[in-house]
């Protein structure tokens, strides 16, 4: 069974990779747009099974999709528009508890499986120019709720509760988990 990354993440690919996973990439042409009405998890569920839907594989192939979005006050935050809105999303974000979804479909042949996992993440009150910092440094450009903890993100945040990783773009060990229920099928 091979197995194919659905993704141009760069951070996706280096867990996988510090798990032992052998894998290769093949990015997914799927236009990520959450349907009003999702809740969180079903709306990263749903982008995650479109990826990995839109990627050519053989039957016996495993597909991974993933898709990560910040939720606060019931605003589902993907990538920012542009510094305006990177400005708006960690202004709202300062001092406050944020949970982040990834959703995850691992796809072999006809069949799928869809999971998601749930991560809060408690920000620093945070000043308007380290948010300008921040901003200047383009980190937050392609990353969900405009940040990136693995990156200078790491010093906005206070503490989590729950997978660290998760928070990163992948529940990696619970990936792992499941590809091995797949295998020992």
């Amino acid at each position: 069974m091979n197995i194919v990354l659905a993704s141009a993440s760069p951070r996706r690919r280096e867990l996988l990779e510090r798990a032992g996973i052998d894998f290769r990439v093949q990015v997914s042409d799927a236009q990520e747009h959450i349907e009003p009405g999702d809740s969180p998890a079903q709306a990263v569920m749903r982008l995650a099974a479109q990826k990995a839907a839109a990627i050519d594989a053989d039957a016996d192939d495993l597909v991974i999709g993933a898709d990560t979005v910040v939720v606060f006050a019931d605003e589902i935050l993907g990538k920012p528009a542009d510094k305006q809105d990177a400005f708006r999303m960690l202004r709202m974000l300062s001092g406050r508890t944020h949970s982040v979804y990834t959703g995850v479909c691992l796809r072999r042949g006809g069949t799928e499986e869809c999971f998601h996992v749930c991560t809060q993440v408690t920000f620093y009150p945070l000043t308007d120019a380290q948010i300008r910092a921040y901003i200047d440094t383009g980190e937050p450009m392609d990353k969900a709720g405009a940040y990136g903890i693995q990156g200078r993100g790491c010093t906005l945040v206070r503490g989590i509760q729950g997978d660290y990783f998760n928070v990163v773009g992948l529940p990696v060990a619970a990936v792992c988990r499941k590809i091995e229920e797949i295998r020992n099928k």
